[in-house]
């Protein structure tokens, strides 16, 4: 196919097409009258259904949802991916019952799922979820192996002593308990790193 329709079916400028040709990131050849033809794997492209999934614990953060999600897209654009999903949720990731995440993990058509961090699909048992995806011949293609921050980690980590403190204290008294444990936590992390408090 011409690289002006390779273009428009990837969802990309004709620039960005040309440049990935120039880099060698598409397969293809420039005939005699300059128009270039590009030959990759049609079958491939087809089958291949890609969905992005962003995701924070509060919906203070909504503000990164955005900004994560456009993150993901370049990635993609970049590696020449037609983005079928662009999906964004807010919720802890360690919360097993996020409707939007559960549809996407349930949908057979989706074949690659893009993450940011891991922890962004979920904080614990990411290796059960892409050996079971790898099973149906689906993977999770994670962006960036580095740890992600402290902030979201303390919202999950508040979320489980909500639910420990629910649990053995009841509702009523939960969120005072948690939120005290909380504190006692930061306060003791501050001790710990006192040049850090002081920064």
């Amino acid at each position: 196919m011409k690289l002006s329709a390779y273009a428009k079916k990837t969802g990309v400028s004709y620039d960005t097409a040309l440049r990935w040709f120039k880099a060698g990131k598409i397969s293809g050849y420039r005939m005699d009258t300059g128009t270039i033809i590009v030959t990759q794997d049609e079958k491939k492209e087809l089958t291949q259904r890609v969905a992005i999934y962003s995701r924070v614990s509060s919906a203070e953060n909504r503000p990164n949802l955005d900004s994560q999600a456009n993150r993901l897209v370049a990635y993609c654009t970049a590696k020449g991916w037609q983005i079928h999903e662009v999906i964004k949720e807010v919720g802890s990731g360690v919360n097993d019952s996020r409707p939007k995440l559960l549809k996407l993990l349930n949908n057979p058509n989706i074949t690659i799922i893009v993450v940011e961090h891991k922890d962004r699909l979920t904080r614990f048992g990411f290796k059960y979820i892409e050996t079971l995806l790898a099973l149906q011949g689906r993977r999770v293609e994670v962006v960036n192996l580095a740890d992600n921050g402290t902030e979201d980690l303390l919202s999950d980590l508040t979320s489980i002593i909500y639910s420990f403190c629910t649990r053995l204290y009841g509702q009523r008294q939960a969120k005072r308990k948690t939120e005290k444990i909380v504190q006692e936590l930061e306060n003791a992390s501050e001790e710990s790193h006192p040049e850090s408090a002081t920064e």
